[in-house]
């Protein structure tokens, strides 16, 4: 289900008031690929329902540069939407996942394990309201820019 911030905030305390474990994610998700879709299902996998917030088409331009996203978020939301492992899907276009964490106060946050060694910023508001974050596997050579690159090159081929 594509909801407003205002609207999952209350499906979001509902349910966890119902004792069900909420899981927090995010990203551009711009061209979805295996890599996506592995990280998804890892999420999942951590609790009973999962969110994502999904970064406005300003923010990925902010993020990836003024030739992304490739697909407008509409579209990229209502792909990530039609995927059986998500509940939820936001937008959001703060530079982080900060004041959506912040909002939805998820049980688990998850985010790549490329994060363990890169500050986390939704981490502290997590852990502040008892949550956790934890680090999913992440998928080498399965990215929306290498694949962008992968095409650029055929393309480019005589």
């Amino acid at each position: 289900m594509i909801v407003d911030r205002d609207t999952l905030r209350a499906l979001v305390a509902r349910r966890q008031a119902g004792g069900e474990i909420g899981v927090l994610t995010n990203g551009c998700f711009d061209l979805l690929h295996v890599g996506h879709l592995r990280t998804l299902l890892a999420a999942r996998a951590e609790g009973d329902f999962l969110i994502v917030g999904l970064n406005s088409d300003a923010g990925v331009r902010r993020l990836k540069g003024p030739d992304r996203p490739l697909v407008p978020e509409d579209e990229r939301a209502e792909l990530i939407d039609a995927l059986a492992c998500v509940d939820y899907v936001t937008l959001f276009d703060e530079p982080t996942a900060l004041e959506l964490a912040a909002a939805l106060a998820p049980r688990i946050y998850v985010k790549s394990v490329e994060y363990a060694e890169k500050p986390l910023p939704e981490r502290a508001v997590v852990e502040a309201a008892g949550g956790e974050v934890r680090l999913v596997p992440i998928h080498e050579g399965r990215s929306t820019t290498s694949l962008v690159q992968r095409i650029l090159a055929v393309e480019r081929q005589p």
